[in-house]
């Protein structure tokens, strides 16, 4: 349930989130960036030790198998992504290896994932670091819309984790508050946003998850294509709406009477006073400040577009 004090928390000091809806996989061998190069949309070899990046798994069509945050280890890889289909996607990477020096393996049963987001969070990690306390890895992470730290150890020690960082000034958080930051901040998540219908171009991610510079990869001649060919133009595009009314997940987006795109996110937002949704519309409607509609529960209600991120 949303929390305004957790909520002011992740602004002005610092919230832990356990991370339980997170996956996590750990490739090793002298070949795995250069493997992944190959399959996945960002520039995996131009990472160094303690580096990462954003980046997505896509088919040959261009659809997303999943997005991931790669992260280089110094002596492995691991794949931060959506637990509900971290198998799915070990299964796939581990399909494609033939000769090369790469191993797969999940390591979420073993492993617990922390968040610590807001402004004191890197001041109460080094409280606690100089504590004694030992982490197996610390990730940069702004996936909640807050800039902060994904935190992994040993499954057996994420309570004690979280007891640390809640004595040391941090306020324990939600999934829902923190979806909150999310759609403000315009953050789509897979399987909630995207799927595996989902161009990343339709999602607004590609400044982020797709190099232009480096070689192929799978799906890179869709993406190309549609960049260079189309002006970047997909039939539909993931806006910011405000709404006049109780907005929920799957409500059509109507222009009169044509249904002109689905809602897929949507909470009542402190920084604008208003519902505020994530949607794909179709892409005449793109414009921030166009007029839409939203069929809701209730009947009928009025909305907007509106430019993302948020600023509180």
């Amino acid at each position: 349930m949303f929390s305004l004090d957790q909520y002011r928390a992740l602004h002005h000091s610092a919230g832990v989130l356990p991370r339980t809806d997170r996956g996590r996989l750990l490739l090793t061998g002298g070949d795995r960036r250069s493997y992944l190069q190959g399959l996945l949309s960002n520039d995996i070899a131009a990472l160094t030790p303690g580096t990462g990046c954003y980046a997505t798994l896509l088919t040959a069509q261009g659809r997303m198998i999943s997005d991931m945050r790669v992260f280089e280890l110094g002596d492995a890889v691991l794949l931060d992504l959506e637990a509900g289909v971290t198998e799915t996607v070990r299964a796939h990477l581990d399909m494609f290896v033939i000769t090369e020096d790469v191993a797969v393996q999940d390591v979420t049963a073993t492993t617990a994932q922390v968040g610590l987001y807001g402004p004191k969070a890197a001041r109460i990690l080094a409280s606690v670091k100089a504590q004694g306390l030992v982490l197996l890895y610390e990730l940069q992470s702004s996936d909640v819309g807050i800039e902060g730290f994904d935190l992994v150890v040993p499954s057996a020690e994420s309570a004690g984790l979280v007891e640390a960082l809640t004595a040391a000034g941090a306020v324990l958080v939600d999934r829902d508050t923190a979806d909150v930051t999310r759609i403000e901040a315009g953050i789509p998540r897979f399987l909630v946003d995207m799927d595996t219908t989902t161009i990343p171009l339709e999602a607004g991610i590609e400044d982020r998850a797709i190099s232009l510079t480096k070689g192929c990869y799978v799906g890179q001649e869709v993406i190309i294509r549609v960049l260079h060919r189309g002006d970047g133009r997909v039939a539909r595009k993931l806006v910011g709406l405000t709404v006049e009314g109780l907005a929920q997940p799957g409500d059509p987006v109507l222009n009169g009477e044509r249904e002109v795109g689905r809602i897929t996110s949507a909470a009542d937002s402190p920084a604008l006073g208003k519902r505020l949704a994530l949607a794909y519309v179709h892409r005449d409607f793109v414009q921030p400040g166009t007029p839409l509609h939203v069929k809701t529960a209730a009947g009928e209600a009025p909305a907007a577009v509106v430019q993302l991120p948020v600023r509180v």
